[in-house]
């Protein structure tokens, strides 16, 4: 797998990812709604200065990951505080978004190496903690976010567009 910056050219083959492990867990797919901002990378991502990771096998994309980059959010550190009526990890100053590979895709590293890339590119900005959200079913996420350091602290109840439990976990990268 080859991991490059995404372009916005990436959106339709970065939303055909994530719409395939949505399929995959019988997860609701509305894209006019919680997943417009695939669509349009550009618009949602990079314009905002954050930035998008794809992994591609040379031909198509397989994997995505985001990394959202802001000022710490409020609070005593890894606890759950509400921002703008939501949930967020107080003490992060960015976030994973969108880490998916395709069903086909896995078993060859991309995962690993997407959340490697992201989490060297946090470091390298200076961030000191990383914020993940993830639905609690997808368990095999779990394990490599944990792989990498992160730590669970929280979980919430969201709508995207159907009832999902997430797990708030934290990484802590140290340095400022």
């Amino acid at each position: 797998m080859i991991i490059r910056l995404a372009t916005a050219a990436d959106s339709a083959a970065a939303a055909g990812v994530v719409e395939a492990v949505y399929a995959e867990y019988g997860f609701a797919w509305e894209p006019e709604g919680c997943q417009a901002d695939l669509y349009d990378l550009g618009t949602h991502y990079l314009d905002r200065g954050h930035l998008v990771w794809v992994a591609t096998d040379g031909v198509a994309v397989e994997g995505l990951v985001g990394l959202k980059l802001f000022d710490p959010v409020p609070g005593p550190a890894g606890s759950a505080v509400e921002v703008e009526e939501a949930v967020r990890l107080a003490g992060c100053d960015a976030a994973l978004a969108r880490l998916y590979v395709h069903p086909r895709a896995r078993r060859r590293g991309a995962g690993t190496d997407l959340l490697r890339t992201a989490l060297d590119a946090a470091r390298q900005r200076g961030r000191r903690a990383v914020e993940i959200w993830s639905d609690k079913r997808l368990e095999e996420a779990h394990r490599l976010y944990e792989r990498f350091g992160a730590r669970p602290v929280a979980d919430r109840l969201i709508f995207d567009p159907d009832p999902c439990e997430e797990w708030g976990l934290v990484v802590d990268l140290g340095g400022a």
